[in-house]
């Protein structure tokens, strides 16, 4: 009979068995028992196999081998050194493309690397991780502090796990690692459900009632949204205190697209068209490895801006420059942001992601029909569609008034 010893702290099996007299053992690269079971089974039927003589053992076979691998294997596999997961992580930034993800996003890689360096130390064999590894990844992680003074949450860790899985598939593509990342299973702490968006006036006023630690009202403070009103406010203010004359019509041209920050920045002269009054936006995540646009209409007040921005351009190819007719950076835009709005009422405006989220949420006010946001805006998440879905009040009234007059 073979028998199953298990690791410390739910670490790997190992199988025992007797063959001809002699004890034999080996470690098993798993931890799930089910599967350590299955091969302990297996061995027993493959000595049965060898009794009966249907099964013939080489006489310099290694006999362990021999049966683990039903007789495939006749001498004991020779380990070659394979790359460290240190190794696998530079060999897969080393082969990026240039441009083939935005810098943002490398930005967000870079920072879940270095918590992934910091806590697993990747120095041994990559095909040495295991569903252990992993989870102790989890619980250092969630344990540790994460912005405003919180925990850092199952989401950020997910999304650490996540890049660490996308280099990891990489590397089996290329040969670099022979087994599935051991991500299935892993135990998450519990996380909360992100608020709907919510006005101005509807914070404060559930900041006011009390009882909400400083961190709490951050987390509200981030599912804001603009009315039409208070957008108007803003970019009112904007246009002028603003010290760079780009920031006004770049913010309407946010406000009245839903665009992304990135493809704000990208856009160029040639993509705006006041004949038939639209604008494209050039994509980068909506397909893989495909660079691909949509067409968004220009509002009258977008293409009254943009048209006296056009008339006094700097000069260049991009649509929002500066005065040297450079392409405005994603820190530039975000300095100078928050930079105009410091001080201000409007200080708890986050960043330009507020004005997407506020045009997605003033479309679904107005009654828009959904496939027509999601036309505008890109890419949508059902996550993101629920919460600014309570402000279809049109249809959500006349629903539940069909039911109880």
């Amino acid at each position: 009979m073979a028998s199953l010893e298990q690791q410390k702290d739910g670490g790997n099996f190992r199988v025992i068995f007797w063959f001809g007299g002699h004890k034999f053992s080996r470690t098993l690269k798993t931890s799930h028992e089910q599967e350590a079971n299955a091969t302990a089974l297996r061995i027993e039927e493959n000595i049965r196999l060898v009794e009966r003589g249907r099964l013939e053992i080489p006489p310099d076979a290694d006999i362990a081998s021999f049966l683990l691998s039903d007789g495939k294997i006749g001498k004991k596999p020779v380990a070659t050194k394979s790359m460290t997961l240190e190794g696998l992580i530079t060999a897969y930034k080393d082969q990026l493309p240039q441009d083939s993800l935005e810098s943002n996003t490398l930005g967000t890689m870079e920072t879940h690397l270095k918590h992934i360096r910091r806590i697993m130390k990747p120095k041994p064999p990559a095909n040495s991780l295991t569903q252990t590894h992993l989870q102790q990844y989890v619980e250092k992680r969630s344990g540790e502090k994460g912005r405003r003074g919180g925990r850092v949450s199952a989401v950020t860790i997910r999304k650490e796990l996540a890049t660490l899985r996308a280099i990891w598939n990489w590397g089996r593509r290329s040969g670099d690692v022979t087994v599935v990342f051991p991500m299935h299973g892993l135990k998450y702490p519990k996380t909360t459900e992100k608020p709907f968006f919510q006005t101005f006036a509807e914070i404060e006023a559930q900041i006011k009632r009390g009882g909400l630690t400083e961190s709490e009202q951050a987390e509200v403070w981030d599912s804001l949204f603009l009315t039409v009103q208070e957008e108007k406010e803003v970019l009112a203010f904007v246009q002028r205190k603003a010290e760079h004359a780009y920031l006004y019509p770049m913010l309407v041209f946010t406000a009245h697209t839903g665009a992304r920050r990135s493809e704000m920045l990208r856009a160029r002269m040639t993509d705006v068209d006041f004949v038939s009054n639209t604008a494209v936006l050039r994509e980068k995540k909506r397909v893989r490895g495909m660079r691909t646009t949509r067409r968004v209409p220009l509002s009258e007040e977008n293409r009254r801006v943009l048209s006296a921005w056009v008339a006094d351009h700097p000069g260049g190819q991009w649509l929002f420059t500066r005065s040297d007719a450079e392409q405005i950076t994603v820190d530039e835009a975000h300095r100078d942001l928050k930079s105009v709005l410091a001080g201000s009422k409007w200080a708890k405006v986050r960043g330009f992601h507020v004005f997407r989220h506020s045009f997605a949420s003033n479309c679904a006010a107005g009654s828009v029909d959904q496939r027509m946001i999601d036309g505008w805006m890109g890419h949508q998440t059902e996550e993101m569609r629920k919460r600014y879905r309570h402000l279809l009040p049109t249809q959500q009234v006349q629903a539940i008034n069909a039911v109880f007059g």
